[in-house]
C-alpha cells in the first residue's frame, strides 16, 4: 500500500508540473534539489566566504539531453535574496524562468523556488550563475552540458571523457566589498588572480589516458577579464561554440571572452608525464596567469619549469582567430537536419539596431550606458509589471535604437521588438577595452567584426554563409561587431555586458519581444509558483 501511495504521489507531481509550468511531458524529466549556503573557500590560498551549492564550489554540473525538462528546486540558506540565471539556455516561450531581476523575483532568505526549464532544441556548453548584485564574485556558478539525442549524429567520435573548465578572474575581496566599490561610483580594482574550477595555481587536475581523446568544455565565468586557454604540448580541435557545431579547426591556444563557452577535443598523444593547463589574462597591462595539471594516468613525472606563454595584448591575433571560427554546415544540430539548411544570409533584416557602449559620469559617479541610457533596476521585475499591467515601472521605447550622442541619463530601459522579425544589431565600441555582449533567450549569427566605425558599406564584408551562431560575442576596442538575429522567442529578454561591473552600473537593457497573441503556442503562461515582489506583491498568478 505504501509503494502504491508513493507511485501515486510521483504521478501527481508530474501532472502538477505539466499544468503549472507548461513543460513538455513528452520528454524526460531530471530533478535537482540545490541548497545554497555560505561556506569557506580558498581559491587564491586565503580563506573567503563563498556561495556554495550543495556544499560545492563550483556548483553541481547539469548533465542533460536535448529537450530534457529540468526541475530544479533551489533552497536559499543565505541571509540575502538570491537568484540563478542560465547563461545560454534559451528558455523557449518562457522568459519567466530566465532568472534575472527583469523577469524574476529573487528567492528570499530561508525560502525556496522551483525552476522548470527545458533544453528545448539545444545542444552544447553553457553555465549557470547567480545574477543578483555581485554574488557571482563569490561563486554559485556551475556548468551545463546539453548532449545530442542518441539518434542525432555528431560530427566526431565519442570522446573518452568530458572535462569541465570553469575559468576566470577572481578577487580576494568579498562580493559585498566589491559591491560597495561600485555603489560608491567607482570601478572594480584589478583582479587578484585567475582560477580554474575554483582553484588557483596547479590546484586542479585533469586525468587522461595516453592515446585517448577528451572533450574540454571551457567557459569564462569571470567578472572583468578576457582569457586565453592552452595546454602545454597539446593542440585543441574546436568542435562546438555555445550550441553550434563548428568546422574542426586546430588551435594551440584559444581566446575566451567574458561569458563565452567553447568545446575542444584534446588527444593525449604526448609522452606520459604531467603538463600545464594554462589560463592567462588578455588585454591587461599586467598579465595574470594560473595553471591546472593535465595528468597522464601512467605518469609519475610532475610538471616542471615555466608554463608556456600565450598572446597578451595582441588584438589582431584575437580578431583573426574569431573570424576563423566557422559553422559546420553539414553537421546536424539538435534536430536531424543539417545546420546549414537555415540560410540566414538570404534573409533581409527588417530593421537595424545600433548599440554603442559608453562610460559616463552621472551625478558625479561612474556609470556605464547603452545609447546614452544607463539602466536602473526597478522595484518590480519588468515581466511581472507587464503581465499585471502595473504602471510606472517601465516604458517601452525608453532607450533609442541608435546612439543619441547627448548627455547620458538614468532610466529603466526597455526596447520594443516585433515577434518573428529578423533584425540586424550592430555593437559599436568606441572605448579602449574589449566588450562582451550577451543576449538572453537567443542564439544569433555573428556576421561581421572589424575596426573603426560601422557603416552600411561594412555589410560588404559580412559572412553570409557559414558564420557561427552563439549567444555571447566580443567587440574589440574602437571596433564594431554585427549580428543577425531571428526574434522568434516572445518574452522580456536581457541584453547586457558580460563585464559584471559594467552590467551592474547600467550597461544593459531589456528587449521586449512582443505579440498581441495570448496563445500558449507563442508564450507559456505565468508559472503558478512564480514569486511576487515589489508592486506585484499580493497579486495572484493564475489558478490551476
Amino acid at each position: 500500500m505504501r509503494e502504491l501511495s508513493s507511485l501515486i504521489s510521483v504521478v501527481a507531481l508530474l501532472l502538477l508540473l505539466l499544468v503549472l509550468h507548461g513543460v513538455n511531458g513528452d520528454n524526460p524529466y531530471r530533478f535537482y534539489t540545490w541548497k545554497v549556503t555560505y561556506g569557506d573557500i580558498y581559491p587564491l590560498g586565503v580563506k573567503q566566504q563563498g556561495i556554495l551549492i550543495n556544499g560545492q564550489f563550483p556548483g553541481p554540473t547539469i548533465d542533460c539531453v536535448t529537450n530534457d525538462n529540468l526541475i530544479i528546486s533551489v533552497y536559499n540558506y543565505l541571509n540575502e535574496p538570491f537568484l540563478l540565471s542560465w547563461n545560454g539556455l534559451q528558455q523557449r516561450r518562457n522568459s519567466w524562468q530566465d532568472g534575472v531581476f527583469g523577469t524574476s523575483c529573487p528567492i528570499p532568505p530561508g525560502k525556496n523556488f522551483t525552476y522548470a526549464l527545458q533544453a528545448k532544441d539545444q545542444i552544447g556548453t553553457y553555465f549557470y550563475f547567480p545574477s543578483l548584485a555581485l554574488h557571482k564574485a563569490a561563486g554559485g556558478y556551475g556548468s551545463i552540458k546539453v548532449y545530442s539525442r542518441p539518434r542525432i549524429p555528431v560530427p566526431y567520435p565519442p570522446p573518452a571523457g568530458d572535462h569541465v573548465v570553469l575559468a576566470g578572474d577572481w578577487f580576494k575581496r568579498s562580493h559585498r566589498q566589491l559591491k560597495y566599490f561600485l555603489d560608491g561610483g567607482h570601478n572594480l580594482p584589478f583582479p587578484d588572480g585567475l582560477i580554474i574550477n575554483g582553484r588557483g595555481w596547479n590546484g586542479y587536475t585533469f586525468n587522461v589516458d595516453q592515446g585517448k581523446t577528451y572533450r574540454f568544455r571551457i567557459s569564462n565565468v569571470g567578472l572583468t577579464t578576457s582569457i586565453n586557454f592552452r595546454i602545454q604540448g597539446h593542440t585543441m580541435k574546436l568542435i562546438e561554440v555555445e550550441g553550434s557545431h563548428t568546422l574542426q579547426t586546430t588551435y594551440s591556444s584559444l581566446d575566451v571572452h567574458l561569458g563565452q563557452s567553447y568545446s575542444v577535443l584534446v588527444t593525449a598523444n604526448q609522452p606520459a608525464k604531467d603538463y600545464y593547463v594554462v589560463v592567462s589574462s588578455r588585454f591587461t597591462s599586467k598579465v595574470l596567469t594560473t595553471t591546472a595539471v593535465l595528468h597522464y594516468r601512467n605518469s609519475f613525472a610532475k610538471v616542471s619549469g615555466y608554463p608556456p606563454g600565450g598572446p597578451t595584448t595582441e588584438i589582431d591575433w584575437s580578431l583573426n582567430q574569431a573570424r576563423s571560427i566557422r559553422w559546420n554546415l553539414t553537421a546536424s544540430g539538435p534536430r536531424p537536419n543539417p545546420q546549414g539548411s537555415y540560410h540566414y544570409g538570404l534573409i533581409k533584416p527588417a530593421k537595424t539596431i545600433i548599440l554603442a557602449n559608453s562610460a559616463p559620469y552621472i551625478n558625479g559617479k561612474q556609470r556605464y550606458a547603452v545609447n546614452g541610457v544607463s539602466y536602473v533596476s526597478p522595484d518590480t521585475p519588468l515581466k511581472l509589471a507587464d503581465y499585471f499591467n502595473i504602471g510606472g515601472v517601465f516604458s517601452v521605447g525608453s532607450i533609442p535604437d541608435r546612439p543619441n550622442w547627448g548627455n547620458a541619463y538614468l532610466a529603466t530601459s526597455v526596447m520594443h521588438a516585433d515577434y518573428r522579425s529578423f533584425v540586424e544589431i550592430v555593437f559599436q565600441n568606441w572605448e579602449d577595452t574589449v566588450q562582451s555582449w550577451h543576449i538572453d533567450g537567443y542564439s544569433f549569427f555573428v556576421v561581421g567584426m572589424d575596426g573603426g566605425q560601422w557603416t552600411q558599406a561594412s555589410r560588404s564584408r559580412y559572412n553570409l554563409r557559414d558564420t557561427v551562431a552563439r549567444c555571447t560575442v566580443q567587440v574589440y576596442p574602437k571596433s564594431w561587431t554585427a549580428i543577425y538575429i531571428a526574434l522568434d522567442n516572445v518574452g522580456m529578454w536581457n541584453i547586457r555586458s558580460e563585464n559584471w561591473a559594467r552590467q551592474y552600473l547600467g550597461q544593459q537593457f531589456y528587449l521586449r519581444v512582443y505579440t498581441s497573441s495570448k496563445s500558449w503556442r507563442d508564450e507559456l503562461p505565468i508559472p503558478r509558483n512564480a514569486l511576487l515582489c515589489g508592486r506585484a506583491r499580493g497579486r495572484h498568478t493564475r489558478p490551476l
